[in-house]
């Protein structure tokens, strides 16, 4: 006999679909550059918010989005992979999966904030690197859309398997927050309440602020030309 227990908070699910709709507009205004490279960069900011509040969650969060439940998971990849096991969350190959696309979406946020277009884009903090350094990381970034691509198909492609192959439905416990426990060792996620999400809210809202480059002096106005008559 089977019954639902909580396995993701609130938090975590909201950070998760959030995340979907910012890196597909990501990509898209990317794509599609142009007049939509503002917009590009606009998602490009809120995923960095998003990926710092993940980044805190994995402290602060409830018992199956914590770093130490990763890692745990992940230590049992040999048990995983001779079919006993038996916890919630995320398994092995999922904490793999989370750890390659947090890592690479960091890495593609974070390096956006150097580009530029070689015409009128540069990204907020393009004035802190050298002219070379920031085409490198333009040509770098440019790259990681790819590689984002394929994580994204992978991930996908895993969803599809659990659901054919295993008759397990990864996507609803990310709407609902409940999955079914099929072992009295599985227990409901503990933890990730208002206060932590405060907390996490505000390392995102820093975050976004250090990343968006307003912290920097702006450039003095340039000086009126007198009228030649």
């Amino acid at each position: 006999m089977t019954q639902l227990v909580r396995v993701w908070d609130a938090p975590l699910r909201l950070f998760h679909w959030l995340l979907v709709l910012s890196v597909s507009g990501a990509l898209l205004t990317g794509w599609l550059g142009g007049t939509w490279i503002d917009w590009h960069a606009r998602a490009g900011l809120l995923i960095i918010g998003l990926l710092s509040f993940r980044i805190a969650w994995l402290v602060l969060g409830s018992t199956y989005a914590r770093l130490s439940t990763l890692l745990r998971s992940l230590f049992a990849l040999p048990q995983y992979l001779r079919g006993d096991w038996r916890q919630l969350g995320h398994n092995p190959l999922g904490v793999l999966s989370v750890f390659a696309m947090l890592g690479m979406l960091s890495w593609q946020a974070v390096s956006g904030l150097f580009t530029n277009d070689d015409i009128a884009f540069t990204g907020p903090l393009y004035k802190l690197v050298s002219s070379g350094l920031s085409s490198d990381l333009t040509r770098l970034h440019k790259l990681g859309m790819w590689i984002i691509i394929g994580l994204i198909a992978l991930h996908i492609l895993a969803i599809v398997a659990h659901v054919v192959l295993k008759k397990h439905n990864l996507v609803k416990p990310m709407l609902t927050g409940q999955t079914e426990q099929e072992y009295p060792e599985q227990k409901p996620a503990q933890g990730g309440h208002w206060l932590a999400f405060v907390v996490a809210l505000v390392i995102a809202v820093g975050a976004v602020y250090a990343a968006s480059g307003a912290w920097q002096s702006k450039p003095p106005p340039a000086p009126a030309v007198a009228p030649a008559w």
